[in-house]
This record gives structure tokens, sequence and C-alpha cells, in this order.
């Protein structure tokens, strides 16, 4: 199986993607086609989470950080977690998944508004591959607080 049939599979260049929740097989996928490390920000009790992701990505060679946000409360502090791992993982290949991509989606917009510089519309049509603004209103007033001390 291949990692680009993970569910809401998006390559954002050739050493970065995003994603819902991958199977074993995709993982194992993922460090065949050279990926190197594995951010997972969903919870371990989360739909279709793996029985254990960390071990079956550590079978692999890849690295694995586990940042679990809770989906009712999406916190600055774990954001800041993200933009800290992707920026010590450096050049590295990177899978970075939640359940869905939502959760993911939000979060890489914000970090490459900040670190690599893109427009806030290349954020939110990024963002706007799954959902829509007033879908999910903590998400919309989380993006916003977050939008707001980027631009400060």
């Amino acid at each position: 199986m291949a990692i680009q049939d993970i569910y809401h599979y998006v390559k954002i260049d050739d050493r970065m993607v995003t994603a819902g929740q991958p199977s074993e097989e995709q993982l194992k996928s993922a460090a065949a086609e050279g990926f190197q490390a594995v951010i997972n920000l969903a919870p371990h009790d989360s739909r279709n989470a793996l029985p254990d992701e960390a071990g079956t990505v550590a079978s692999t060679g890849m690295t694995y950080h586990h940042i679990p946000v809770m989906w009712e409360n999406p916190e600055e502090t774990d954001f800041k977690k993200f933009s800290e791992t992707l920026n010590q993982l450096g050049d590295q290949k990177v899978l970075i998944h939640c359940v869905a991509n939502y959760r993911v989606t939000a979060f890489f917009g914000l970090y490459a508004m900040r670190e690599l510089k893109w427009s806030q519309a290349q954020a939110d049509q990024l963002m706007a591959n799954f959902w829509a603004r007033g879908e999910y209103p903590i998400w919309d007033q989380f993006i916003d607080r977050m939008k707001a001390q980027l631009k400060s």
C-alpha cells in the first residue's frame, strides 16, 4: 500500500507530506520511500489509531514524535512543540499526520507562514483542502489567535 493512499494525503514538497492516519503498511511504505521521521498530532485513543504506532515507526528506522493535540482544545503550547520538533528535524523527509489531516493542515499552515514565509492565502488554501471556516469554531478561534501572534 503506497503512502499516496493514506487518507487525505497532501504532498507539500519533496520532503514533507501531511495526511490522516496511516496504516502499519503505509508507515512501512513511507520508510521505504526514504521518510526519516513521523510526527503524529492525534491522541493515542483517536479513531483508527494504531495500537503501537511508535513501535511500528521505530521498527522501520524512522523516528517518531508524538504531540497529542486535543481536538476540543488546541493550545499554543501544542503548536510551539510542533514547530520546535519540525525545526529540529531540519532537512529530514517527514510524514506529519493526525486522524484526518485537519489538525496537521492547521498547524502546518501556521508553521509555513512563520518559518517558510508562506502567504496567509497559501496557508488558508492548504487548510481549505479539508475544511471551511465556520465548520469548527474552536479551531477558527485558535487559528485566528495564532495568525494574530504571527503578525505581531
